[in-house]
C-alpha cells in the first residue's frame, strides 16, 4: 500500500497548519473549522503516523523532537500543492509567452518590463530567451520578437524599428579616434556570428574597403560589448545592445553616427488567430516604449527619454 493511502489529506493539513502557526486556534481560523476539530485531526494524524508530533505546552503546540524533517517536507509539499492549484485556477489569457533573442531580452526588454507590470499588474510575461526561433503558430508562443529581413509567410508581422549599428569603445580609447581612418590603427573586436559587416557602417561614411586590424573575437555580441567597455578595442555594435551603455557613458561612440542595416526588429504572432486583449495591450506598450526611446532614429548624444514609472535603470 502506498504510504499516502494511510493518511487523510485534511489531517495532514491540520498538522502542518498547527506546526506553522503554533496553536490550535490559529490553525482553526486558517482552516475555517473549530479548534476542537483541528485537535481531533491532529490526533488522528499522530495515530496514523505512529508517533507523537507535538509537545502540548501552555503557550501553544511545539513540534516534538525528531520531527523537523517531517514538518519540513510536509510544509514544502503543501506549498507545491498550493502552487499547482493556483496554476489550475489561473486564467491563461492573463499570461503572455514572449520569445526573443537572449541579448534583446537581457540588454533591453528585461529592464523595461517593470514599467509594463506597473501599467498592467494583472498581466504576466513569461520570457523565453532562446536563440532558436519559436513558431507562434504552434500555440505555445504569443509573440516572437525577431531580427530579420522578412517577409514571414503564414505569420502576422508588425515592423518595430530598423536595426542600426555604430562603432563603440571605452571613453579613453574614443578620445584617440577623430576620423574613420583611425579605425585602421586600433584593435577591432569582432562578433563571429554578426548578421552585418563593417562595410555596412563604413560605406555610408565614405570609407568602404578600409582595412581593419585584428582584435579579440567572441561568438556572443554581449561579450564583445563588455570587451569594448574594458578598453580592448572597438566593437561595431547594434543599437539595442549598446544604447543604455551609451546613455550612461559606459561606452562612447567616437564617430557618433548610427547607420541602418537591411535588418529590422519584428513582432511576430500567429497568422490565422486574432490577437487577444492581453496581446493587444503588450503590442501597444512595446510600440510606445520603442518609439519613446527613439530606437531606429534617435541620434547618439541626444538625451535619453525620462524614466517611466516602475522602470529599472540598467546596470549591465
Amino acid at each position: 500500500m502506498h504510504p499516502l493511502n494511510r493518511l487523510h489529506l485534511n489531517n495532514l493539513r491540520a498538522v502542518e497548519s498547527v506546526a506553522r502557526s503554533g496553536s490550535l486556534r490559529a490553525a482553526a481560523e486558517e482552516m475555517g473549522i473549530s479548534p476542537g476539530a483541528v485537535s481531533q485531526q491532529v490526533a488522528r494524524a499522530e495515530e496514523t503516523v505512529g508517533q507523537k508530533l507535538f509537545d502540548r505546552r501552555p503557550g501553544g503546540m511545539v513540534p516534538a523532537p525528531g520531527t523537523e524533517e517531517f514538518f519540513r517536507l510536509l510544509t514544502s509539499g503543501f506549498r507545491q500543492l498550493s502552487a499547482a492549484a493556483e496554476l489550475g485556477r489561473r486564467d491563461r489569457g492573463q499570461e503572455l509567452r514572449i520569445s526573443c533573442a537572449p541579448i534583446f531580452a537581457a540588454r533591453w526588454l528585461i529592464w523595461r518590463l517593470p514599467a509594463f507590470y506597473r501599467s498592467f499588474p494583472d498581466l504576466k510575461v513569461r520570457l523565453d530567451s532562446q536563440v532558436s526561433l519559436a513558431d507562434p503558430n504552434d500555440g505555445n508562443t504569443d509573440f516572437a520578437i525577431r531580427i530579420g529581413r522578412g517577409p514571414y509567410p503564414d505569420l502576422r508581422a508588425q515592423s518595430l524599428f530598423a536595426m542600426r549599428i555604430v562603432p563603440v569603445c571605452s571613453p579613453e580609447l574614443a578620445r584617440t579616434i577623430v576620423s574613420q581612418q583611425d579605425f585602421a590603427s586600433v584593435p577591432i573586436i569582432r562578433d563571429t556570428n554578426a548578421m552585418y559587416t563593417w562595410d555596412d557602417w563604413l560605406v555610408p561614411e565614405g570609407a568602404g574597403g578600409l582595412v581593419l586590424r585584428d582584435g579579440p573575437e567572441f561568438s556572443e555580441a554581449s561579450l564583445c560589448l563588455d570587451a569594448a567597455m574594458s578598453g580592448a578595442g572597438v566593437f561595431l555594435s547594434f543599437e539595442t545592445l549598446c544604447r543604455d551603455a551609451l546613455d550612461q557613458g559606459r561606452v562612447a561612440a567616437p564617430i557618433p553616427r548610427f547607420h541602418r542595416t537591411d535588418l529590422r526588429y519584428w513582432l511576430i504572432s500567429a497568422g490565422e488567430m486574432s490577437l487577444s486583449p492581453a496581446q493587444r495591450l503588450f503590442r501597444k506598450w512595446l510600440l510606445e516604449a520603442t518609439g519613446r526611446e527613439g530606437l531606429g532614429h534617435r541620434a547618439v548624444g541626444d538625451p535619453p527619454p525620462p524614466p517611466q514609472p516602475g522602470g529599472v535603470t540598467p546596470v549591465a
